[in-house]
């Protein structure tokens, strides 16, 4: 159990150490980033609005939905709080706020602090069975048929 400040203290670490994976990004500027977003962080944790709207970092292949869980539920639950792999080849990154009606002035307020922050829906995650396209043509396998 940690305060609401404790808590985005954590995040914010974990944001940069992910971020600094990468040799092209700049850990000082996911932790700007992450300074320009506390005060309204702080104030998402303390609502609750953490346990069911995440913060998104997406940095190349990561895609990371962080949330924070307070109450006896965070007693039975175990952290992950490492650096989430995948984002070495990364060249860019951005960190996608929750904006629930509450606090969506105060939210559009801190993403306009920073460009590496948005007040925005996330990107979709990418699968591998999205991008993967059908394995069989179906309609070259139709035409090759009737050509014989």
């Amino acid at each position: 159990m940690r305060s609401a400040s404790a808590t985005w203290t954590v995040i914010s670490d974990l944001v940069a150490d992910t971020v600094a994976l990468s040799s092209g990004l700049s850990r000082d500027e996911a932790v700007q980033a992450m300074s320009a977003a506390e005060a309204v962080g702080r104030m998402l944790i303390a609502a609750g609005h953490l346990q069911q709207h995440p913060i998104t970092l997406v940095a190349g292949k990561v895609y990371c939905e962080i949330t924070a869980v307070s109450g006896t539920a965070a007693l039975t639950l175990d952290e992950n709080l490492n650096p989430v792999p995948g984002a070495a080849g990364a060249d860019t990154f951005m960190i996608y706020l929750p904006s629930p009606a509450p606090l969506q002035a105060q939210v559009k307020t801190a993403a306009n602090g920073h460009t590496r922050l948005s007040d925005a829906a996330p990107p979709a995650p990418e699968t591998k069975t999205a991008n993967a396209g059908p394995l069989i043509d179906r309609e070259a396998l139709r035409r090759a048929v009737s050509q014989r």
